[in-house]
């Protein structure tokens, strides 16, 4: 997604970007994945009930692009393609927060598959892109939190508010924007014909 906010989108094909990319995400995330797959996978999935791709020019030239734009994504991109995932993160919070709340509370409020559901959401935009793994994961925790009505214990007497402790850097603007942020690509599927 980041490539796509550096570059044109009428100046490349979007399906060869996407083949590059899931070549690139595989030997970034070291699942390497063959080229020949991910062309008949693509193949498979534009040309329904269609066999492989037969070894011949077709296929190599279609190889050489994936390559290519594997290539020009990486300068795009400066080659930082590591990328540090919020996931982590919600875990760990999640069980110090269970750790805070009272068991009731806890049991009876479906905040840690909600805090998942929208950090999933959150990969539908590019909110991963703009803001830090580890406030994006408080941040999905405070609105699940807000949805269900549940208050950190102790909050009115702590020095400072719950989702400080978690990382000190963060503000309430910040988590203001990535909850508006997450609700307008809600906002986004509503508004598809």
């Amino acid at each position: 997604m980041l490539f796509f906010c550096e570059i044109n989108l009428d100046a490349y094909d979007l399906y060869l970007v996407a083949m590059s990319s899931i070549y690139l995400a595989g030997k970034v995330e070291e699942q390497h994945l063959r080229t020949r797959d991910i062309i008949n996978v693509s193949h498979r999935y534009f040309n329904p009930g269609s066999e492989p791709l037969e070894l011949d020019s077709r296929f190599w030239e279609l190889r050489d692009s994936i390559v290519q734009c594997e290539l020009l994504m990486l300068r795009v991109l400066r080659f930082q393609v590591s990328f540090q995932h919020p996931h982590k993160y919600l875990l760990h919070y999640l069980v110090s927060l269970k750790n805070w709340l009272n068991r009731y509370s806890w049991q009876r409020t479906p905040i840690s598959v909600t805090a998942w559901a929208l950090l999933r959401d959150s990969y539908h935009g590019g909110l991963c892109l703009r803001f830090q793994a580890q406030h994006l994961a408080v941040a999905v925790l405070y609105l699940a939190l807000q949805v269900y009505g549940v208050e950190v214990p102790a909050e009115g007497e702590a020095e400072k508010p719950w989702w400080q402790v978690f990382s000190d850097d963060l503000t309430k603007p910040i988590i203001d924007n990535i909850v508006s942020d997450l609700i307008q690509i809600y906002a986004m599927d509503t508004e598809i014909p």
